[in-house]
């Protein structure tokens, strides 16, 4: 039913109010869907081609390979955590470098500082301006051997390549979209689909240059349809083929994909994969700051014997004890990552592609 006929079956009283919001709400979800296909159909088609030449790449002094790229992926996904930005942040940096790599010969020697230019500018895209760190704390952080004015140059020849569009449609945009339109649709629990699973899930795919060349919506549908099969919900198995018969996805292209992720994430469930390292991200000081600090260790004065209880202020320390967790906690603050590695325990590697089952609900 369109908008104008449930208009019209309003105003005569076939649907209440709320089936009338209902309906409305799943038109606008409809037409967001159709332009978002529209936008995934525009991507030049150059891009995903040089893409394809760039996995057969051997690695050497002067050339870029997909194991470069791919640590290169990891770090901007550190970077991420460590500033507390959205996924949204590190998908569009992704799609920007992968679009600039496509476009221009880089040497492996540039790629760091591409990587964190690519950053800025999502970063710029997607989060709030007060929230943007200075390009010399993301120099130190990053611990990138690139200037300030280095960083700007590059900046500058990224936005002219990529003729300033820093917008895209990506597989997290169509995420968001089927999760939507899943929730609108079904009587399951709203916390049952897990969208952090999901995001966290395409974080490690964007850190495999394989899937570059994936549809967004393929790719998007790929992981929705793998969590639908770990939940092993019929109802939702069920929106799950519609959104997939909407989207004109044919299943050959899905069970290919969808093999190609699911080992992904089973490989990147294992203790041996190498995954983004937050420890890397300490602060650096020089020698003389370093001796400073060993100095002043010695001149810090004998604390006071501390009262029984009863005989002290007890406001007065709990804020002394507030005033060194929060110091301590400045020191030592790393991103809250840890939950995102828990996505990921419950995969188990499979030999091949398994066709959806619901025997056991």
């Amino acid at each position: 039913m369109d908008d104008t006929e449930a208009r019209g079956s309003l105003a005569s009283g076939q649907i209440s109010q709320g089936e009338f919001a209902y309906c409305q709400r799943s038109w606008l979800l409809l037409l967001c869907h159709n332009a978002l296909l529209i936008f995934e159909d525009l991507i030049e088609p150059d891009s995903t081609i040089k893409v394809k030449v760039l996995l057969f790449f051997l690695q050497n002094e002067n050339t870029m390979c997909p194991r470069l790229r791919n640590a290169k992926v990891e770090d901007l996904w550190s970077l991420t955590n460590f500033f507390g930005f959205a996924t949204e942040t590190f998908v569009l940096a992704v799609n920007l470098l992968d679009r600039f790599l496509a476009l221009m010969k880089v040497k492996p020697k540039h790629l760091s500082c591409i990587g964190i230019c690519c950053f800025q500018l999502a970063a710029q895209v997607v989060e709030e301006q007060c929230n943007i760190p200075s390009l010399h704390d993301v120099i130190r952080i990053s611990q990138c051997k690139c200037t300030a004015s280095d960083l700007k140059r590059m900046e500058k020849i990224i936005s002219e390549k990529l003729h300033f569009d820093f917008k895209a449609t990506t597989a997290l945009t169509f995420l968001h979209l089927y999760h939507t339109i899943v929730l609108c649709h079904t009587s399951e629990r709203k916390e049952l689909l897990n969208l952090d699973k999901l995001e966290a899930q395409l974080k490690a795919c964007n850190c495999r240059l394989v899937f570059s060349k994936a549809k967004p919506s393929v790719l998007a549908l790929c992981l929705l349809s793998l969590e639908v099969q770990t939940l092993k919900s019929i109802e939702l198995f069920e929106i799950v083929l519609c959104i997939q018969k909407y989207s004109k996805i044919n299943d050959s292209d899905l069970l290919y994909w969808r093999e190609l992720v699911s080992k992904c994430l089973a490989d990147y469930s294992s203790p041996a994969c190498c995954k983004p390292d937050h420890k890397k991200l300490v602060w650096i000081v020089s020698r003389r700051t370093a001796q400073n600090l060993q100095n002043s260790y010695y001149s810090v004065p004998e604390l006071p014997t501390i009262p029984e209880a009863g005989c002290f202020d007890e406001s007065e320390s709990e804020d002394s004890c507030e005033d060194m967790s929060c110091g301590e906690e400045s020191l030592s603050s790393s991103p809250p990552s840890d939950l995102e590695g828990t996505f990921f325990f419950d995969l188990k590697p499979k030999s091949k592609w398994q066709a959806l089952s619901f025997d056991s609900v």
